[in-house]
């Protein structure tokens, strides 16, 4: 009988490593964008990029949309609600549930933000040729499924 060979972790090639810490440097650099000026958090900003995408969204629905917990998206929302940045309303179907949508201030600040943001991402891309962002992309789609799967409950 074989005996089990222990496991060897090598950071460097382990993906939810690489992941993170791509993760953190493209963030570091896509944040000098939205909070040197305008002191938004990380947070706030997913909250505000969906908003000016998707519209009007429940809190649940921004937890599903940007994969953050509860509480940082509960935070960012009132934050942003008192900055005058996002209306919160309680929704009519759902009392405990809140709705948020962009105020008009908040509607420019995307507006302002988004162009430079995805310059930001053209910077940190610079290196790769569109084919190879499309296979990136592409990549991470398939990663992100797959993890998704991983993570739903088994029968």
């Amino acid at each position: 009988m074989k005996k089990a060979r222990a496991a060897s972790l090598t950071l460097d090639d382990f993906l939810p490593y690489r992941l993170s810490v791509a993760d953190n440097l493209v963030s570091q650099r896509i944040a000098r964008v939205y909070a040197a000026e305008d002191g938004l958090s990380t947070q706030e900003w997913r909250l505000i990029a969906v908003l000016g995408e998707d519209g009007e969204r429940s809190q649940l629905e921004l937890v599903r949309r940007t994969r953050m917990d509860k509480v940082p998206v509960s935070r960012a929302a009132r934050s942003l609600e008192e900055r005058g940045l996002v209306r919160r309303a309680t929704s009519q179907s759902d009392a405990r549930s809140r709705r948020l949508t962009l105020t008009a201030s908040g509607r420019r600040l995307y507006q302002r933000i988004a162009p430079a943001a995805l310059e930001a991402e053209a910077e940190v891309l610079a290196e790769l040729s569109s084919v190879e962002r499309a296979v990136l992309r592409t990549l991470l789609e398939r990663v992100e499924r797959a993890a998704i799967r991983a993570l739903k409950p088994a029968p």
